[in-house]
C-alpha cells in the first residue's frame, strides 16, 4: 500500500482566523520535525515545491522580484498569475501576493532540529473553511515529502475530491463560525 493509499487527514487543528479592516486572515501552524534551512528550501524551490504545493513557482522564490505562478488544476486563462515576492529572509520570513492574496511564511527553531512553519493567507471569509481544508492537506503532505515518505500532491479539484477534505472543510467552517460554500463537490471522473 502506497503512502497516498494511507493518508488520511487528521482533524482540523491548528488554524485560526483574524480580521485585519477588511480583510479575513487565515493563519496556520504547523510543527514539522525538519530543521529551518530544510523547511526553507521546501516553500521556495520550485522543485520542492511541486512535491506539495498548490501551485508551481517558474523560478525560486527565496529571492525579492517578480516570479510567476501557475496554479494546480485551474482553468488555462486563470492558472498563471504575476506575483512579487516581497520579502525574502532566509530561513526566517517570505512574503509575497498570489492571485489577489498576500502570503507570509514564518520560520521559527523549535528544539534542536524542528521548525514552527506559519502561514497567514487573506482569504474572502465566505471561502476560508476551503482555504484552511486545502492547506490542511499541503501541510501534511509536506510534512511526508520533507520526511522521506511521499504522499504526492493532492490540490486544486484533485483536494477537493480527497476523502477527508468535505469533513475538514466542514469542521474548519464551524471552528471559524463560517457556512462552508455550498455547491456540489466536484466529480470523481
Amino acid at each position: 500500500m502506497s503512502n497516498r493509499e494511507k493518508y488520511a487527514p487528521g482533524p482540523a487543528a491548528g488554524a485560526k482566523i483574524q480580521k485585519e479592516g477588511e480583510k479575513w486572515i487565515l493563519v496556520l501552524t504547523r510543527d514539522l520535525r525538519h530543521p529551518p534551512a530544510k523547511v526553507w528550501a521546501a516553500i521556495t524551490e520550485p522543485d520542492h515545491l511541486r512535491e506539495w504545493a498548490p501551485f508551481d513557482p517558474d523560478r525560486n522564490l527565496g529571492a525579492v522580484g517578480s516570479a510567476k505562478l501557475t496554479t494546480v488544476g485551474a482553468p488555462a486563462q486563470q492558472a498563471v498569475a504575476e506575483i512579487q515576492v516581497k520579502r525574502a529572509d532566509a530561513p526566517k520570513a517570505l512574503e509575497y501576493t498570489w492571485g489577489g492574496s498576500d502570503l507570509r511564511w514564518e520560520l521559527e527553531p523549535l528544539g534542536s532540529d524542528g521548525t514552527r512553519l506559519m502561514l497567514w493567507h487573506n482569504i474572502p471569509r465566505g471561502f476560508i473553511s476551503m482555504g484552511a481544508a486545502g492547506w490542511h492537506i499541503c501541510f501534511d503532505v509536506l510534512d511526508g515529502f520533507l520526511t522521506g515518505q511521499p504522499i504526492g500532491r493532492i490540490v486544486g479539484p484533485e483536494a477537493m475530491r480527497f476523502e477527508g477534505w468535505q469533513r475538514l472543510n466542514a469542521e474548519y467552517a464551524k471552528e471559524f463560525g463560517v457556512e462552508p460554500p455550498s455547491w456540489p463537490a466536484p466529480s470523481r471522473t
